[in-house]
């Protein structure tokens, strides 16, 4: 059996590499000139650093597992501190504990970023008659209706923000919160749920580390998965785009252009893009999943890593960082302290102090058409505002990641088991990525070897595969 993977970011890698572990042999073709999607590895000032996600979802094992099957295991690292803060309300504050995506059980746990009348506002859930919640709901717009929209603004949005780029009073509740969903369904009272989602956190007795990094930045880890796929036999083909796919009476064709294009026929075929281009490549054969994913929104985002040099700082900023809520009106949605996060960056070079801060949300295009200069200098007019931090950067660079992240309204996950099932009905294809299960690496990771599983255990005749002439 062979398999092409259309798509070499970390979903259409992972799955590369569980297809190969199941005895198929495998094409992997990228349209650009790297793999990894949004794992990117770069450097400041000569170091290396992560320029796109910077840490696994320990508390799930696919990611994790993946970097100890493709021989990262050694270089797992937890984070350096722990616990994070929120920029709000004129100050820098602790992130208040016992929450989950920053809905409190206990009004009194929020105090430090919420106003006294927040708090009264919800207290109150408990006396609100129940709401009934239905297949779905915004997120924002139910946690508002509970606790009121303080709670959903200064904590909710920041949190969401941070994951999706995207605005609470749109983002899918049962979609990016599914434990609260469905712990609100069966209790009187928003409280009462968060209390029962902790509840059972702690009866199933999670320890270790909530994230890891990877020594030298997770941006490695797609590298490494390459080369793994390569050594088992895969091919791996960058500047190579899929152009159209076609199924034939014993599997299926793909045209692809660049270095390792041509007609490429295969027993199935896993489609590991972002939507928009999904839906290009499958529209002739599965318009109903083409029409789908047509309606699915992205949001865009930049970031902007900097170096300073430590003698240069008044003060050197604690902790990792702090997450700043779009009601506070600030450019930054977030300020990661790279140096303090993860010793690995700050072994490199003790006299540096790299950070990066984040921008963009979902809807907020106009920020990001402003040049690579303008965000720096508004970045920098966030963090003296912020963290008291004046001195001139010795490197800057901007990163940005244009429709970088699916957004999952209410009804998302409808949409996708739409998708899904369009697709499989048509044995030995499959789709995966961001845009189904998840926006996380351990998410991506997993919906990619689901992929992979599907085609192995697709009923269809097996053809092999064959270059055309």
């Amino acid at each position: 059996m062979h398999t092409i993977v259309v798509g070499g970011g970390i979903s259409g890698l992972a799955a590369a590499h569980r297809l190969l572990e199941r005895g198929s042999g495998v094409t992997v073709l990228e349209a650009t000139g790297r793999l990894g999607g949004k794992l990117l590895a770069g450097q400041i000032a000569g170091r290396a650093v992560d320029l796109g996600a910077e840490s696994l979802l320990a508390r799930r094992p696919e990611a994790v597992g993946l970097a100890r099957a493709v021989g990262l295991g050694d270089a797992l690292q937890p984070p350096a501190v722990a616990g994070g803060a929120i920029w709000t309300r004129g100050a820098v504050r602790p992130m208040p504990r016992g929450h989950v995506m920053g809905v409190p059980g206990d009004p009194a746990a929020v105090g430090d970023v919420v106003s006294p009348e927040g708090v009264a506002r919800i207290a109150q859930d408990e006396r609100l008659p129940p709401t009934v919640l239905g297949e779905d709901a915004t997120v924002g717009g139910y946690v508002a209706e509970r606790l009121g929209r303080e709670v959903v603004d200064r904590l909710v949005e920041p949190l969401l923000g941070g994951v999706y780029a995207g605005d609470a009073y749109r983002i899918s509740l049962r979609a990016a919160v599914p434990q609260l969903f469905e712990a609100a369904r069966g209790e009187p009272s928003l409280l009462a749920a968060v209390r029962d989602v902790q509840a059972r956190a702690a009866r199933a007795g999670a320890t270790g580390p909530v994230f890891l990094g990877i020594d030298g930045g997770v941006g490695r880890l797609p590298g490494a998965v390459a080369d793994a796929v390569r050594a088992a036999g895969g091919r791996v083909s960058t500047d190579t785009a899929a152009t159209a796919l076609r199924r034939t009476p014993g599997g299926w064709e793909v045209t692809a252009e660049g270095p390792g294009g041509g007609t490429l026929h295969a027993d199935a075929v896993v489609v590991a893009l972002p939507a928009p281009a999904a839906a290009r490549l499958l529209r002739p054969e599965v318009p109903a999943a083409a029409r789908e994913l047509d309606g699915f929104a992205y949001a865009s985002m930049a970031l902007c890593t900097f170096a300073f040099r430590r003698a240069d700082l008044a003060r050197v900023p604690g902790g990792s960082g702090f997450l700043v809520p779009w009601v506070d009106g600030r450019t930054i949605k977030a300020a990661t302290f790279a140096s303090n996060k993860w010793s690995w960056i700050a072994a490199q070079d003790p006299d540096l102090f790299v950070l990066r801060t984040s921008v963009g949300r979902f809807g907020e295009e106009a920020v990001l058409e402003r040049d690579d200069a303008d965000l720096l200098a508004a970045s920098l007019a966030d963090l003296r505002d912020a963290a008291g931090l004046t001195a001139r950067p010795v490197a800057s660079r901007v990163t940005r990641w244009d429709a970088g992240l699916p957004q999952y309204p209410p009804g998302h996950l409808d949409a996708v088991a739409r998708v899904r099932a369009a697709v499989a009905r048509h044995p030995g294809l499959a789709v995966c990525g961001a845009a189904y299960g998840g926006v996380g690496v351990p998410a991506c990771v997993a919906d990619g070897q689901r992929a992979a599983q599907e085609t192995l255990a697709a009923d269809r005749p097996g053809t092999g595969a064959r270059m055309a002439p």
